[in-house]
């Protein structure tokens, strides 16, 4: 915000004026004991960004640091220049105790070095000044400090030099090995990680060790977005250690994917073998799981995955043309037959006629028994070999697969044909999925056939009078009245392909008994004629219209808890700790998922919502956070369009700002004076523009 703007300020030269009672230590430690929050939250968010440590409950960075800075503005007040030297003494036990956390000694010295840049950055913001004696004295405080921390560290490391002797040849081994090895007690908790897992995960190894049981690993699953391969989130639960511990039995194959803090989706292998006293049968002690890298089989699987849907889609093209060439021929040999049966009656026919005799009366009865065995035989081919499967198909999905289907056909022969579809019903039929494709497939090969110099295709799916009218139009010769009334005859068709005739003739049959109607008719204009299926809608369950939850005219003046609510990890972060920096208390949730449990458990005074998340839209969230807390200050921030929305739902939102958003304009978002909502726009619905900045959009 822009009155918490840091101001510049300089270093006092010796030369200027200074009274002569001036104590650099009582300085200090008035500024300490005004700022000693500002300087415990700058300080723990400076060396969380040094330490790339992750947010993990049970792992507070403030509380030790607390500590500290309370412990040295006190020396600094009570005992002066003393705390020079007694103040060492304080932090040398904070080193044995980041010694317990896996810090090293490079650690120890940025952190004390943070707290250096933090004192300088603080004093000079208050005083606008820094005294060269209050340099000296910070300068003496953090040297001394660090000295002794490392001294303690050091101390440690020679205590245990015997028995880190053996773990430092197998450290080094395991420090090259790619494959991660993580060890869990019986409580779950992790003793112990090498530095591989630290390199997979993209985070300190320290990060998943200690703390309280499983506490620390979930907050890195959470973080990094662990999944299931099929999309579910993955639980500390369902790790493989957590199963071999629970179940006494090992564990192989189990599969992960996370999204790494650099933004790379990785793929990792995971199995676990429980750890028994004195052989297989012995008390269970524990569990080592191991972790490995597997995102090149994985990227190998999706490109043979997709190789073989081409080939399937290749296939079923082959099958289809090869049913088509079948049934062709089909209505070939039943033609030919029956005109050989049809050529004999003719001509006992004029034998007949010229002279009467019993015998061209028997031939032509036999004739006609064999016309009747040969329908019979074409009405047995025509049988379903099994019953439909009826169920709710979306009807565009399934017409854009067709289309799919018969896309190479558009340029064969050397003819160019100019597609056009509109696939925006919405709709959906019930009917066999598998018949319906193939309908619509044939209806596209019937256009395809009438164009054989090329043309214009149309498709086009559109709900009329409660039905789905579905047509394929194409740009050959109008039909005749004639052809038009024999298109649907299989034996009789009209057709330039006989085996289409029987296909759409099989295919009214299927229409009709889904209750509905395929039909032909010339289009308007005199070029053409459209194939038309029309089919009854599949009965949706009504679902009651929700209510607008009722919002308090007054929200509190000023918003002091903010919770982000963004699936990207890298935008949730960065807007938490830039609104962090202005004074905020500020919660992340990377899923509407969790932003909702986030909610069951915590009170907010606000909510920035991200438009499009997997799981669920912004918008949604906003009803629901609505209903269950009307008072919340709620926000849109989007990279997306959000014209389209309708004024209901903009109207769950106080503001909406688009990406990249300006902090300042956040700022005065969030500390803007109170509104009463207008009683004929409804809650939320006349929200003041005033201080959003030019990121608020007009709503």
């Amino acid at each position: 915000m822009a009155g918490n703007r840091e101001q510049p300020y300089s270093i006092v030269m010796p030369t200027q004026l200074q009274p002569e009672t001036f104590d650099p230590y009582q300085a200090l430690a008035e500024v300490m004991e005004h700022e000693r929050d500002r300087i415990v939250r700058l300080w723990s968010k400076q060396l969380r960004l040094e330490l790339e440590e992750l947010d993990i409950p049970g792992r507070d960075l403030r509380r030790p640091l607390s500590g500290l800075v309370e412990e040295l503005a006190r020396l600094l007040r009570d005992r002066g220049a003393e705390a020079l030297r007694l103040w060492p003494e304080t932090v040398r036990s904070h080193g044995m105790e980041r010694y317990d956390q896996h810090f090293d000694a490079d650690d120890l010295a940025r952190e004390l070095k943070v707290l250096e840049q933090v004192l300088f950055r603080v004093y000079g913001r208050r005083r606008g000044q820094i005294e060269p004696e209050v340099a000296e004295a910070i300068a003496a405080l953090i040297g001394e400090a660090t000295a002794s921390v490392e001294a303690s560290f050091a101390r440690v490391l020679r205590t245990e030099e015997v028995r880190f002797k053996e773990a430092a040849v197998m450290e080094s081994v395991l420090h090259h090995v790619e494959v991660g090895i993580l060890l869990a007690e019986l409580d779950g908790t992790i003793s112990y990680a090498t530095p591989a897992v630290g390199r997979l995960l993209g985070v300190p190894s320290r990060a998943l060790v200690g703390g309280r049981g499983t506490q620390p690993l979930a907050a890195v699953l959470a973080q990094l977005d662990a999944r299931h391969l099929d999309g579910r989130p993955l639980k500390v639960s369902e790790l493989p250690f957590a199963l071999a511990l629970k179940h006494g039995q090992a564990v192989r194959g189990a599969w992960m994917v996370f999204r790494r803090p650099d933004g790379r989706e990785v793929y990792v292998e995971m199995s676990a073998t429980p750890i028994r006293e004195f052989g297989p049968d012995g008390t269970l002690l524990g569990a080592v799981q191991t972790l490995a890298d597997r995102t090149d089989t994985a990227q190998k699987t999706r490109e043979l995955s997709n190789a073989y849907e081409e080939l399937r889609r290749l296939q079923g093209r082959l099958l289809q043309r090869t049913r088509t060439q079948a049934l062709g021929q089909l209505a070939g040999g039943a033609a030919h037959a029956l005109n050989n049966f049809l050529n004999v009656l003719g001509l006992r026919l004029t034998m007949l006629r010229r002279e009467f005799r019993p015998e061209h009366l028997d031939a032509m009865d036999k004739t006609v028994r064999a016309i009747g065995e040969l329908v019979a035989r074409l009405q047995e081919f025509s049988v379903q070999p099994a019953e439909e499967r009826l169920a709710p198909v979306e009807a565009d999905k399934t017409a854009h697969d067709a289309l799919e289907l018969v896309r190479p056909e558009l340029s064969g022969d050397g003819r160019a044909v100019h597609l056009e579809s509109e696939l925006s019903s919405g709709a959906k039929v019930r009917v066999d999925e598998t018949l319906f494709r193939e309908l619509l497939v044939n209806l596209l090969l019937a256009a395809l056939e009438r164009m054989p110099g090329g043309g214009n295709l149309f498709l086009k799916s559109a709900v009329v009078d409660g039905k789905l009218e579905l047509s394929v139009a194409d740009s050959g010769k109008p039909y005749s009245e004639e052809e038009r009334s024999r298109l649907f005859d299989p034996l009789r068709g009209a057709s330039p392909a006989p085996q289409l005739a029987l296909l759409l003739a099989v295919g009214r049959n299927h229409v009709r008994r889904w209750g509905g109607e395929l039909s032909c008719q010339n289009r308007s204009g005199g070029e053409g004629a459209v194939l038309k299926v029309l089919l009854p809608l599949a009965a949706e369950v009504e679902l009651p219209a929700r209510e607008e939850p009722h919002r308090p005219a007054l929200r509190r003046a000023r918003a002091e808890k903010v919770l982000v609510v963004d699936d990207d990890l890298d935008n949730a972060r960065m807007m938490a700790e830039v609104l962090a920096d202005e004074g905020y208390q500020v919660s992340v949730a990377n899923s509407g998922e969790e932003a909702l449990k986030t909610l069951a458990s915590k009170s907010f005074d606000a909510a920035l919502l991200d438009a499009l998340m997997p799981d669920m839209s912004g918008w949604e969230l906003a009803r629901e956070i609505r209903r269950r807390r009307p008072g919340v200050l709620l926000a849109m921030v989007t990279g997306a369009d959000v014209r389209g929305q309708n004024r209901s739902t903009l109207a769950l939102v106080d503001a909406v700002f688009r990406k990249p958003v300006e902090v300042e304009a956040l700022d005065e978002f969030l500390s803007r004076p109170e509104y009463a909502p207008s009683d004929a726009g409804g809650a939320g619905s006349n929200p003041p523009q005033g201080g959003a900045g030019r990121d608020a959009e007009p709503r």
